[in-house]
């Protein structure tokens, strides 16, 4: 769908000057998502005769690219929703509204505690999910049984890094080409790989960056990170390249590294033999990842009360629902989560509910909490390229010691040539 930016700003409808219209961005997600957002949206137009929100609906491909040229060009929209991890970017680049006096007081408590965390940016809240995100193992029941595997699945049940090795060469040893996880390397060299492994320097107690100063030099290169991927490195022997996408459904694999976005066609395919596994614990603790898609306020928009109004719609417990019900998703808020179906404490995807109570917040990364907002810091895009660039190194067979330092040298050389990214620059 093209972008009509003069709808940029909330300007008034030309058939009903005393109508606001607002314009509102949205990556393209799956066609079930790209449905229920426009039948959303005709519903908020339908219940709000004062407002008229314009939906445009952006290829996920391109996405990214559109939404950092507006806001070069400072013509964002009035409503877009941002990758989680690059709000704070655009937080400091003065482009986002703090949505904390917009939103109503009670809205903001109902989100869970790990969306408000992904949201917040210098103390303040820029952005709001309807759904958060989901990460663990899945497996496959009957071939674990059959390899005689013993499989954790609860959080304090997690295999140890140890655990998780033998329970590869296990399975390996019933596998004709001993390929038995899935990395989802068929999704490419980029943000999943920062998403899905950055959880084991986590657990192995480091991070991507040392939070406080935002270096990577003595984080991201320490002796703990380099043993974390190597141990990636290791069990990525035993991965099928999955180019299809289908690995688990053919029963090619017993394990996958996966997202929540997979639970449905995977349920389809496995039935009860579909087991939702905790990643394994490197020594502090099981970690996982956490974020998604969050609803923002353009800075520069006309309306902001309008642009607020159409966000607190969409996290209306109901449409919480609708959207997450139809992708797996973690529901939002505490009441919508409460009522899923698939999150209740022994339904099929409790453990991402249990993950994502245990978060992290924007505290220590400590061995008593699960979930890990990805660093919230202006410098995140260019941290995960980094990352996720080393992290291909190393499975293409290069030092995991070389290959982290030198993504650690980088972006602690982003970070001078940025001053350091303060927020009280003139």
């Amino acid at each position: 769908m093209a972008i009509v930016l003069s709808a940029c700003g909330g300007q008034p409808a030309s058939n009903n000057h005393d109508r606001v219209t607002i314009s509102v961005w949205s990556h393209g997600g799956t066609d079930e998502e790209k449905r229920i957002l426009g039948e959303q949206t005709e519903a908020f137009n339908a219940s709000h005769p004062m407002i008229r929100a314009v939906l445009t609906t952006i290829s996920e491909g391109d996405y990214n690219d559109k939404v950092q040229a507006a806001a070069a060009a400072n013509e964002f929209p009035d409503v877009l929703d941002l990758d989680g991890p690059t709000l704070a970017n655009y937080a400091y680049r003065k482009r986002l509204a703090p949505l904390g006096e917009l939103l109503p007081a009670g809205t903001v408590t109902r989100l869970l505690p790990s969306l408000r965390a992904q949201g917040t940016y210098d103390g303040k809240l820029y952005g709001v999910g309807t759904f958060d995100s989901g990460l663990g193992l899945f497996g496959n029941r009957k071939l674990l049984d059959a390899a005689g595997v013993r499989y954790p699945r609860r959080i304090d049940e997690t295999w140890t890094a140890d655990q998780f090795t033998a329970a590869l060469r296990a399975l390996s040893a019933h596998d004709s080409d001993r390929l038995v996880l899935d990395l989802k390397l068929n999704y490419g060299v980029g943000e999943w790989f920062t998403y899905a492994f950055s959880p084991l320097l986590w657990s192995a107690g480091t991070d991507l960056i040392d939070r406080d100063t935002g270096r990577a030099q003595g984080r991201l290169d320490s002796e703990a990170a380099v043993a974390a991927l190597r141990r990636l490195a290791d069990w990525h022997r035993y991965t099928d390249p999955n180019p299809q996408d289908n690995a688990l459904q053919l029963g090619r694999v017993a394990l996958a590294w996966g997202g929540h976005w997979t639970y449905p066609e995977v349920a389809r395919a496995l039935g009860r033999n579909l087991v939702l596994l905790p990643l394994p614990d490197l020594g502090n603790g099981p970690k996982t990842g956490q974020g998604s898609w969050v609803w923002t306020v353009s800075s520069r928009t006309a309306s902001p009360e309008s642009a607020a109004e159409f966000i607190d719609y969409l996290l209306r417990d109901a449409e919480v629902l609708r959207m997450a019900t139809a992708n797996g998703a973690v529901p939002g808020t505490s009441d919508a989560l409460a009522r899923s179906a698939l999150y209740q404490p022994d339904a099929p995807l409790a453990l991402y509910a249990t993950q994502l109570q245990r978060t992290c917040g924007n505290g220590s990364i400590t061995a008593a909490c699960v979930a890990v907002p990805r660093p919230p810091t202006p410098a995140y895009s260019f941290i995960s390229t980094q990352f996720a660039t080393a992290v291909s190194i190393i499975f293409d067979g290069g030092d995991p010691r070389t290959a982290l330092h030198a993504a650690a040298v980088a972006i602690d050389q982003d970070l001078n040539n940025n001053r350091g990214y303060r927020t009280d620059r003139s």
